[in-house]
C-alpha cells in the first residue's frame, strides 16, 4: 500500500516521525510521497526520505497557496537543483487555488507552466492541487499532448464531469484520501464512474483525516481506511484496492522501486 500524498516532513511530525514511519509499516503502508510547497520543505522532506531510504520519497514544487514573495527566485533555484543528480521523484505540490483568494491568478499561472515545463523537460510526474480553478487547470495543460505529461490529480473531490474532464489525460489518476469516508462526501456515488485502474491512494497528511479518527492529526498510518472505503465502493476487497493502487502510483512514479514485499 502506497500513500502518494504526506507532509510528514512538517512541524506536526517533529516530535515522532520515527513512530509515525513505525505505524505506517504496521498498517500495510510500505512507501510515503512527500510532496513540498516550497524550497525549504522540499529540503526538509529529502532530509526526512534519506533517514527512511526505500520508504520515503520527496517532491520538488511551490504550493499555488500563499506564494512567496522571492517565488521566481525559488523557482529559479529549485530548477537549478533538477539539473544535477537528486533525489526528487516528482514536481509537487504544484497548480491552482483560488478557493479563499482568487487576487493572484497570473502569478499562480506563470509559477505552475513553469513547473509543467520541469514536468516536460525532466520527465518526472506532477502532484496537482486544485481548488476552484479547473478551467484555468485545463487551460495550461491544453499546450502539451495529453500523452505527454503524467501525474496524480491530488485530493479530488468533484462531480462525475469534472472527474472525466481529468481522466481524459490517459497517464494521471486522481488522488482519492479521506474525504471519501466522510459522511456528507459525494465522492462514494462518484467513484463507481471512475475505473479503480485510475486511483492512487493518498492522506495528505496531517490535513483530511479519514472516519473515524476525523478531528486528529492525519498520518499514513490510516490509508487502510480509505483503501476500506473504496473496497466497499468497488464491491472488491482491500487486498484488490491495494494491489491496483499499488500498481497505479508505480506506474507514475517511475523513479519509485517496487517495494519489497510487492
Amino acid at each position: 500500500m502506497i500513500d502518494t500524498h504526506a507532509h510528514i516532513y512538517g512541524p506536526e511530525f517533529k516530535e515522532d516521525i520515527a513512530d509515525v514511519v513505525r505505524r505506517a509499516r504496521q498498517a500495510g503502508v510500505s512507501q510515503v510521497f512527500m510532496p513540498a510547497t516550497d524550497i525549504a520543505s522540499a529540503e526538509e522532506a529529502a532530509a526526512l526520505a534519506r533517514q527512511y531510504p526505500g520508504t520515503l520519497y520527496p517532491m520538488l514544487g511551490l504550493h499555488p497557496e500563499d506564494l512567496p514573495d522571492d517565488w521566481r527566485d525559488q523557482l529559479s533555484r529549485m530548477e537549478e537543483i533538477l539539473k544535477s543528480p537528486h533525489p526528487f521523484i516528482g514536481i509537487g505540490e504544484v497548480g491552482f487555488d483560488l478557493y479563499w483568494d482568487d487576487s493572484r491568478v497570473a502569478e499562480q499561472t506563470e509559477a505552475f507552466r513553469v513547473q509543467v515545463e520541469w514536468a516536460a523537460t525532466y520527465d518526472l510526474p506532477l502532484m496537482i492541487h486544485c481548488r476552484s480553478a479547473q478551467h484555468l487547470l485545463l487551460q495550461v495543460l491544453k499546450d502539451y499532448p495529453k500523452d505527454r505529461l503524467s501525474g496524480v490529480f491530488h485530493c479530488f473531490s468533484g462531480g462525475v464531469d469534472k472527474a472525466l474532464q481529468l481522466l481524459e489525460y490517459p497517464r494521471f489518476c486522481l488522488g482519492i484520501g479521506g474525504i471519501s469516508t466522510f459522511k456528507r462526501s459525494q465522492l462514494p456515488s462518484v467513484l463507481p464512474s471512475i475505473p479503480l485502474s485510475r486511483i492512487v491512494l493518498e492522506t495528505d497528511s496531517p490535513y483530511m483525516t479519514p472516519v473515524p479518527h476525523r478531528g486528529e492529526r492525519n498520518e499514513p498510518a490510516y490509508v487502510p481506511y480509505v483503501a476500506a472505503k473504496l473496497a466497499e465502493v468497488y464491491g472488491t476487497t482491500v487486498e484488490g484496492v491495494n494491489r491496483v493502487t499499488t500498481a497505479n502510483a508505480l506506474r507514475i512514479f517511475t523513479r519509485v522501486s517496487p517495494p519489497q514485499n510487492a
